[in-house]
């Protein structure tokens, strides 16, 4: 599961204007079994680079499904009480 979050649906709104999380759930085999990672990172406007770049990423790792899901849940909570209501997971919704 994977999606981005913003404060803002209008796309009228210069990119440089903006900033974003990108929050995700995945899955990672390996020898011991699977592993589950919450990933949030962050992502803004570069005026250097004249384009978004991400920074700031942070890896929360867990053996147990549930608790990444709780983890997954906590953090997007977090985001939301930022600002950041706006999830490109709505418009499949």
């Amino acid at each position: 599961m994977q999606e981005v979050l913003s404060k803002t649906d209008d796309l009228g709104i210069p990119l440089r204007d903006q900033e974003y999380y990108e929050l995700s759930l995945l899955d990672e085999a390996n020898d011991l079994g699977t592993r589950y990672c919450v990933r949030q990172a962050h992502a803004q406007w570069s005026e250097i680079d004249d384009q978004i770049m991400w920074d700031e990423q942070e890896d929360d790792h867990f053996w147990i499904l549930d608790e990444a899901k709780q983890r997954y849940a906590e953090r997007r909570l977090a985001l939301t009480e930022k600002g950041f209501v706006c999830s490109d997971m709505d418009l499949f919704l």
